[in-house]
């Protein structure tokens, strides 16, 4: 089944609140991932795989890191119509204010979907980990001659409360939706029963017939498709089910966004960037390959370009250029790395001006945290993982979110300071 029809939008997300500090100078969908990757790289290899080539990623905040990254990595040749490009919220004739939300954002933009000419439209997130045939699922969604598809994952009890929950007829046919139920409210919303997993959880992924896009967005004020436009749609539209039972995590707040990290340290992780069919492209940069010397490295991913020497890393991920130097632990952490490496010149300045080299400094230990691009962390630092019940602490530094402690990016951290 040809998807030239198809147009993908994947949604960029607002002020990406629950990932502070990592949006702090940059938009959500560019936060990076898995060592080398960002977020947006999921959807949007996904997208290709699935032989969808027209994207668009609506933007709104901070968003300079992404078009960046998205201007350099998806490059499609002359002799295809494939693009992916930014849309950002702008002042119009039509309106001078920000995108309010998911489905506000779409429909201040609905004016350019209509000169794609495309048959259906595939809304997506920034900011899940998976991997999905969307070709499957738009052709699920055609063959059951829907206006609405929804992909639904089966969950236990305890996840139904996160998210909104579905139930279908027998032909596949949502009949009701519940928004992120209570405990005591599940009776009587399982769609199977003995199963681990007896309800159906809205995964935030639409496919929307075109027409039917138009018509819901602009007969409404609606501002969010999870809460508002999808219910809607239910009483007014044939909205389908696709179920979808693979791997996926939603890792939009800081400790989902830690361990889903961390997870790809693990002997066969349920997500990993190996599957050579399915591809998750990032951008190519040309880095040396990394350097370990006399090092202790177990269930460690290591990107390239690293220079580590002397170190004991367990059970974690280390970034793109990341510089650790002798006598280092490294333990539970995601080191994000760097956008360059120093010169000698540089190195000679940082002494004058007494602060520490990009990287991490002889002697540190690095438990459960999340150390963001650019960070310069001396020597006989100390950082520790914190109750994951507190409440979140800011400095100039650090913060301390989850449990986790989130060194900022280009935060500079003294020797011997202990978190």
């Amino acid at each position: 089944m040809s998807m030239r029809d198809v147009v993908a939008l994947i949604l960029g997300g607002g002020q990406g609140t629950r990932l502070y500090p990592l949006t702090k100078m940059r938009a959500k969908p560019a936060v990076p991932l898995g060592g080398k990757y960002r977020l947006i790289d999921v959807p949007v290899s996904l997208c290709i795989n699935s032989g969808i080539a027209r994207i668009y990623v609506l933007t709104q905040f901070l968003s300079e890191s992404l078009n960046r990254h998205i201007h350099r990595t998806y490059k499609f040749d002359v002799f295809t119509d494939g693009f992916v490009d930014i849309m950002a919220a702008e002042e119009t004739r039509s309106g001078m204010d920000w995108y309010q939300g998911t489905a506000d954002a779409v429909r201040k933009q609905l004016w350019r979907l209509e000169h794609t000419r495309a048959e259906d439209i595939l809304i997506l997130s920034g900011d899940h980990l998976y991997r999905m045939d969307y070709s499957r699922f738009v052709e699920v969604h055609r063959a059951k001659r829907a206006d609405v598809t929804i992909a639904v994952q089966p969950v236990d009890a305890q996840a139904a409360t996160r998210f909104g929950i579905l139930k279908a007829d027998g032909e596949g046919r949502i009949t009701s939706f519940y928004e992120k139920p209570a405990l005591g409210e599940l009776n009587g919303l399982a769609s199977a029963s003995g199963v681990e997993k007896p309800y159906m959880a809205s995964m935030g992924i639409y496919v929307f017939r075109a027409d039917v896009l138009q018509r819901v967005l602009r007969a409404s004020e609606a501002e969010d498709f999870g809460k508002q436009v999808i219910p809607d749609a239910i009483t007014d539209y044939r909205v389908c089910s696709f179920e979808f039972d693979g791997y996926w995590a939603d890792i939009g707040t800081v400790r989902a966004f830690y361990e889903a990290n961390l997870a790809l340290a693990q002997p066969d992780p349920l997500f990993d960037f190996y599957d050579m069919e399915h591809p998750i492209y990032t951008r190519p940069r040309f880095l040396p390959p990394s350097v370990t010397d006399d090092c202790d490295l177990e269930r460690a991913v290591v990107a390239d370009g690293c220079l580590i020497r002397g170190s004991d890393i367990r059970q974690s991920v280390v970034g793109l250029r990341s510089v650790i130097g002798p006598e280092v632990r490294v333990i539970r952490s995601v080191i994000m790395g760097g956008d360059y490496y120093e010169t000698p010149e540089r190195k000679a300045e940082n002494r004058a001006l007494e602060r520490p080299d990009l990287g991490i400094g002889r002697g540190s230990s690095i438990e459960g945290a999340i150390v963001d691009k650019n960070a310069r962390i001396g020597e006989d630092v100390t950082i520790r993982s914190q109750d994951p019940e507190g409440e979140m602490v800011e400095t100039e530094n650090y913060v301390i979110r989850d449990g986790i402690v989130v060194v900022p990016k280009n935060a500079v951290i003294p020797d011997g300071t202990v978190i």
